[in-house]
């Protein structure tokens, strides 16, 4: 079997990762013990590389066509896909050992990506502040652009400090109790209970979002929160897909 390709964003980061779409595939490659590569790009460099592998261009909130990553390139069957949870369904279907959406529950689990990310999207607009600041110089130019222009908001509102932040964090933890609620229903550690599924890789990418881009002073504040499960679910998620990030390359 030839190894599959993720295009995945690069930064000054040790270990590059960082974002937490890209991440998802990570996961599910990884836990599917599927081979794969990862080709790093610069945020300014994806529509160029997108073009050059064929990849298909994604609807941004203003209507606009745009690339974007993940992508995954399947040498094996010739397909290119993007979007994450395109990819997960592709993996899905086409390599159906360990399920990541067991009991046909694709469906169920779209809507729960859904109603979760309603949950954070209000609240992690100073995170993609935080997340220019590991960029390469003109990655970080373009990626300010792109989000100033996805939100309609004025590059400050990402980066403000006082009491506008701490309305988001408030936000935030808001949201992950509502969250921390979902698991305590199920009779497990994950939030099907005892069964893993793609769930767990949606919610825990973007912990890992919060862990690589966040001041350590903010990290700790999230890893206080609900007696510290989301960094036991970083950890539990890691462990179940075997990908440590000091894995990654």
């Amino acid at each position: 079997m030839q190894p599959l390709v993720l295009y995945d964003t690069t930064s000054k980061l040790s270990g590059n990762q960082w974002s937490p779409n890209p991440a998802k595939p990570r996961f599910v490659l990884s836990y599917k013990g599927l081979p794969f590569v990862t080709v790093w790009v610069e945020y300014s460099e994806i529509a160029t590389v997108m073009k050059s592998i064929g990849a298909k261009q994604i609807k941004r909130s203003d209507g606009s066509d745009a690339y974007t990553v993940p992508v995954v390139s399947d040498p094996n069957t010739g397909a290119v896909i993007t979007d994450s949870l395109e990819i997960a369904s592709y993996l899905e279907r086409t390599y159906p050992e360990k399920p990541i959406f067991p009991n046909n529950s694709e469906a169920l689990i779209r809507a729960f990506n859904s109603e979760y990310m309603s949950l954070i999207n209000p609240a992690i607009g100073f995170l993609y502040g935080r997340t220019a600041e590991i960029l390469s110089p003109d990655s970080a130019k373009f990626f300010i652009e792109v989000r100033s222009k996805d939100f309609n908001l004025p590059w400050d509102e990402f980066t403000s400090e006082g009491p506008k932040r701490e309305a988001q964090w408030e936000l935030l933890e808001k949201a992950y109790n509502t969250v921390y609620d979902w698991y305590q229903k199920s009779n497990g550690k994950w939030i099907m209970g005892d069964t893993f599924s793609y769930a767990d890789i949606i919610v825990t990418c973007f912990v890992l979002w919060y862990k690589r881009v966040m001041k350590d002073d903010e990290w700790a504040r999230i890893s206080s929160w609900n007696g510290g499960k989301w960094v036991q679910l970083l950890t539990d998620v890691e462990k179940e897909c075997n990908l440590a990030l000091k894995t990654v390359t």
